[in-house]
């Protein structure tokens, strides 16, 4: 190529720049790479964070849930047992009224219904089969002890809704 030769210089010259543009270009095209590639690695801890978010919010969800369930159970056993607490109940004493009178009194707010006694003294009257004593009432009977047949220190009674023996005590008796 010859001095003289001005397209030759100046193919030269856009060579030259193109060359220029393509180092600029190469350098951008890296940093475009690279950054692509930073991209792509929070894109991707994105993904981790937001599936270990995800597993957290099912684990509270769950957990809710649970609590939320044992609440309710809560609340039904506490409502059950305040029901239970405020059912009507018979609640029987036994008094002495005068020599050998006795009285079996309901101080409770329900009837007692079938009022049998477990242990029959000898000293007590028979109590008449299907004894009811209703709420506020008092049945009274005879107690009369002797050497043989002493007047108990306590006695057991059943009644309808009561299976199980229920102890009385027999107050001491003055007069």
């Amino acid at each position: 190529m010859d001095m003289g030769d001005v397209p030759g210089w100046v193919g030269a010259g856009l060579g030259l720049a193109a060359f220029a543009v393509s180092l600029v270009s190469v350098k951008h095209s890296r940093r475009s790479a690279e950054a692509s590639a930073t991209s792509a690695d929070a894109a991707q801890a994105s993904v981790v964070e937001a599936r270990r978010s995800s597993d957290a919010a099912e684990r509270s969800a769950h957990v809710a849930e649970a609590t939320l369930a044992d609440q309710r159970r809560e609340a039904a056993e506490r409502r059950a047992a305040e029901e239970e607490a405020n059912r009507p109940r018979a609640a029987l004493r036994i008094e002495h009224r005068n020599k050998a009178v006795w009285e079996l009194v309901n101080s409770g707010t329900a009837d007692a219904v079938n009022v049998r006694c477990v242990d029959g003294a000898d000293a007590m009257d028979e109590w008449p089969s299907g004894l009811t004593v209703e709420a506020g009432n008092v049945y009274r009977f005879m107690m009369a002890g002797s050497m043989e047949a002493p007047i108990p220190s306590v006695i057991r009674v059943v009644w309808d809704g009561q299976d199980d023996p229920v102890r009385l005590r027999v107050p001491p008796r003055f007069g």
